[in-house]
């Protein structure tokens, strides 16, 4: 469904180059959540901005269902860490959810459907014509990821979602991106920081390198499907996933990445 090649990114400017991301190849399955950790700095936000059309890369390319990104696609949608600057104050729940559907030029009544049922999805059905200012962080998140499932997408990006909000509100949030991923079978890479929640959400980790970026690491969780937070996460099995992670981001801060870029994409080895 989304497939990374060789992707590229150097910044020119003031006589100067830098380069962010280097080399960087991997792809995802229809229907898989993945989640993607590296080193602050290590050019997640570029990554992703090259993968949603929004900045073009020095080299390599991006497909989506076979097709070269080269602009916003239509069948991706974005879930961005600051929801309350994607969140327009002035317009109800309802009217922020439908804005991006009129882009669309979807009928009327099948934007009303679209509202009403992502709405229900993340438990806003009764909070529709409410504002963004009247709701908490946690249900303005519900707000904007709302929007993104109304909108249909075939690969969902989000963009450390989750940062902004308590660990309690979090962690329910945690559950309702699996519980989405689970009914609208929508393709999903997941950036965050946290590397308990990559492993308690994903079906992979990938790991970056530090600057300039390439996958260190691509690690498959044999976690059991269903999965909540107390159980979960009190698994042995989770506890090695989480320490093997650990491990490899600590590698790259250290800069001896290089003896991993090559790491079995299968959970072969353990931490």
């Amino acid at each position: 469904m989304l497939e990374v090649t060789r992707l590229q990114k150097i910044y020119r400017g003031e006589g100067r180059e830098v380069e962010a991301v280097r080399d960087l190849t991997f792809r995802l399955g229809e229907g898989e959540l993945a989640c993607l950790v590296g080193p602050s700095g290590c050019g997640k936000t570029t990554l992703l901005k090259c993968i949603s059309g929004l900045m073009a890369p020095t080299s390599g390319s991006v497909e989506l269902a076979g097709n070269r990104v080269t602009g916003p696609p239509r069948d991706m949608a974005v879930v961005f860490q600051e929801y309350g600057r994607s969140l327009f104050p002035w317009m109800s729940v309802r009217d922020n959810v439908e804005l991006p559907l009129k882009e669309k030029k979807l009928s009327a009544s099948r934007r009303r459907k679209l509202v009403r049922e992502s709405l229900e999805a993340v438990g806003l059905a009764d909070f529709a014509a409410s504002y963004p200012w009247q709701l908490s962080g946690g249900m303005q998140q519900r707000v904007a990821i709302a929007r993104a499932i109304a909108y249909e997408p075939r690969v969902l990006l989000m963009d450390e979602p989750f940062a902004a909000v308590d660990a309690q509100t979090r962690a329910d949030l945690e559950d309702l991106i699996r519980e989405l991923w689970r009914k609208f079978s929508i393709t999903v890479l997941f950036v965050t920081h946290d590397i308990d929640e990559a492993v308690y959400l994903g079906q992979r980790v990938l790991v970056l390198s530090s600057s300039p970026t390439v996958v260190q690491d691509d690690v498959a969780i044999d976690l059991p499907d269903r999965r909540d937070q107390l159980t979960t996460r009190a698994l042995p099995r989770f506890a090695e996933l989480r320490a093997r992670v650990y491990n490899q981001i600590q590698n790259a801060k250290r800069g001896s990445a290089d003896g991993h870029r090559s790491a079995p994409s299968a959970a072969a080895a353990d931490a």
